[in-house]
């Protein structure tokens, strides 16, 4: 059990007290050696590490977990776990901040003990949070300590977190702030002030404030708040460059190392060796020590069930189709303990996530206005092992949020992002609202898979594999009634023994002649463009490129012989498919025409059709400029 003992012995004391010095000399090191990193605060926040670290149930299945929000304070982490025997001393030092070492200049997951990688401030709070969710959703007893610095409290998503733990009652996560009242330029209060005591208490949080240089009286902060149904902030008042006096209290020293001069001088304060030299010979070598590989935890097989086929007569829209596909999974899985969550920002009636609110109101988590905190959190808790769907309209799913995204990438997350209101299909609300860029932000995304279904039946299935499948994906739904896609009898094309396939292509008709691809709600009007052009003769393969940023080796070996390809899309063509068809081409030595359809700027307000029409990607223009282009 972790802080069982009423109180920290003189021997224990002592023992820490020991091990912070070593840790200075260590910080003072090894950023002396790498010729970077910020030695100030991690001294101040050394003896919070030592007293998490050492006392804190790090162990088995139902462990504590920790988040080190300020993870600019990495040499603080790694001096402290090194000095408790979690990690090689000498390699700490040695290889710190060297390209491929582990021991990165900001801490990430694969270190022990480590559970978040971290560096974009005031992100840390909403990740802790989807820990302390996840504990709770599996009836855990774990404990979620998030160590943070003062100045990252005036980031908004702080705020935001605050407000998510409170309401959900998130009694088993605590805040260790250190105040050392120093950042990069100054003073806190000149940079900007923060009421940080005020602001925990206006959130209903319990605040505690310790000197955060006395490991026994955090100790006692720590064991007694870990008994507390209320989330609680303990602000541990410290000193920047503690231990080494012409260090204390200087904002130059938060992301500068000690100079030649100053470096023997910080030693000799501390009672340390200066053995830098030998650091310096072991750094040309390499290191031994290897992190842990860094995955979302693993889930339980969840049962997707039987796909649903929807025909026109049903009138549903594309994120309805998704919302059903939802609520049926989680009638088949939640119920078992197989857990899948939702979440939401002040949308459910408008992304479809309201039924799966109702059946499964425990696993449904509304957010409110605070789309920044709902990313974070939705994917900490997918990280944690439970299957994690964060739905929004477009520009708020990935465009406000990109930032906690791209943290969620590097943390190998989980995540199910359904981006509901994505290009001029928005319609009436307008350019603000019109999403015509989110294909070109998920590619910049390494381990982010994006999809766009085109009717109701491929958004069900796909909505199933995804659940079923680890890793992070964004599907793109649209807003509008697209048509169910008929095969050439008159069937459901993605249904009646149709499987969805990651990176494949659908050919939903062949031509001999040239080729449209498209994807999502722009297929059924290629489909029409392809009637009115046979017409004219001219014989129109269509493909539905539903993995938009992937191109299916096969499909488009079969379009090289055509004489032209075009690729037509509700989306910044600049950013879209075409990027990655036109690498094809040119790899392939295509000597066809190639033109790209798409969203040339900004929307207007105004319905779906008129506002195709102002971008001449309506039916009648597009088959007027693609005579134009075949002659």
């Amino acid at each position: 059990m972790a802080f069982e003992q009423e109180a920290l012995t003189s021997e224990e004391v002592s023992r820490l007290k020991e091990a912070g010095r070593l840790a200075k000399g260590d910080i003072i090191k090894m950023t002396r050696l790498a010729g970077s990193g910020h030695p100030g605060g991690s001294m101040s926040s050394l003896d919070m590490y030592l007293v998490v670290f050492s006392q804190a149930n790090l162990g088995g299945a139902t462990r504590d977990r920790i988040v080190v929000s300020h993870g600019h304070t990495s040499p603080g982490v790694y001096a402290a776990l090194a000095r408790l025997g979690h990690l090689p001393v000498d390699e700490v030092i040695a290889f710190f901040r060297k390209a491929g070492s582990p021991f990165e200049g900001h801490v990430v997951r694969g270190i022990p003990f480590i559970d978040w990688s971290t560096g974009n401030l005031g992100q840390g709070l909403s990740a802790g949070c989807g820990f302390a969710l996840a504990a709770k959703l599996r009836k855990e007893h774990g404990h979620v300590y998030v160590l943070m610095s003062d100045g990252e409290q005036a980031k908004g998503q702080v705020s935001e977190a605050r407000r998510f733990a409170k309401k959900y009652c998130l009694g088993n996560i605590t805040v260790l702030i250190d105040y050392n009242r120093i950042q990069i330029s100054g003073c806190v209060d000149d940079v900007m002030p923060v009421n940080i005591v005020q602001n925990y208490l206006a959130d209903g949080w319990d605040v505690v404030e310790v000197d955060g240089h006395n490991v026994a009286e955090i100790y006692a902060a720590l064991r007694r708040v870990r008994q507390s149904e209320n989330p609680t902030c303990i602000l541990a008042h410290t000193v920047i460059g503690k231990g080494v006096p012409f260090m204390e209290g200087k904002a130059g020293y938060h992301g500068s190392p000690l100079n030649e001069k100053e470096y023997p001088q910080a030693l000799a304060v501390l009672g340390i060796e200066d053995d830098l030299q030998r650091y310096r010979e072991q750094r040309k070598g390499t290191w031994h020590w290897q992190p842990v590989k860094s995955e979302a935890e693993s889930v339980s097989s969840l049962v997707t069930g039987t796909p649903f086929t929807y025909s026109d007569a049903d009138g549903l829209d594309n994120r309805s189709a998704f919302g059903k596909a939802l609520k049926d999974l989680a009638d088949k899985n939640i119920p078992e303990g197989r857990l899948i969550s939702a979440f939401d920002c002040d949308l459910a009636s408008s992304v479809k996530t309201s039924d799966f609110c109702k059946c499964s109101p425990d696993q449904f988590f509304q957010c409110g206005v605070q789309e920044h905190n709902a990313a974070t959190i939705a994917g900490a808790l997918s990280v944690a092992g439970i299957v994690t769907f964060f739905a929004d309209f477009g520009v708020f799913a990935l465009d406000e949020t990109y930032n906690q995204h791209r943290l969620n990438d590097i943390n190998k997350t989980n995540l199910k992002v359904v981006a509901t209101h994505v290009g001029l299909d928005v319609g009436q609300d307008g350019k603000t609202h019109q999403c015509i860029d989110y294909i070109g932000l998920t590619r910049n995304l390494y381990h982010f898979k994006t999809i766009v279904p085109a009717d109701t039946n491929q958004v069900d299935r796909v909505t199933r594999y995804v659940a079923a499948t680890n890793g992070n994906f964004l599907i793109g739904t649209g807003r509008s009634k697209w048509p169910v896609i008929l095969d050439e009898k008159g069937m459901p094309f993605f249904a009646n023994g149709y499987r969805f396939s990651y990176g494949s292509m659908d050919v939903v008709r062949e031509g001999t002649d040239a080729a449209i691809i498209t994807y999502g709600g722009m297929l059924s009007r290629a489909l029409s463009i392809r009637e009115r052009l046979l017409k004219d003769g001219v014989s129109l393969k269509v493909v539905n490129m539903v993995c938009v940023t992937e191109v299916d080796e096969k499909a488009m070996a079969g379009l090289l012989g055509l004489k032209a390809i075009f690729t037509y899309e509700d989306h910044n063509p600049a950013t879209g498919i075409m990027p990655p068809i036109g690498y094809y081409l040119l790899r392939h030595g295509y000597q066809g025409k190639v033109e790209s359809f798409g969203v040339k700027d900004y929307g207007k307000s105004g319905d779906t059709e008129e506002l195709l029409q102002a971008e001449k990607l309506d039916i009648g223009s597009m088959v007027e400029a693609m005579r134009a282009a075949l002659k």
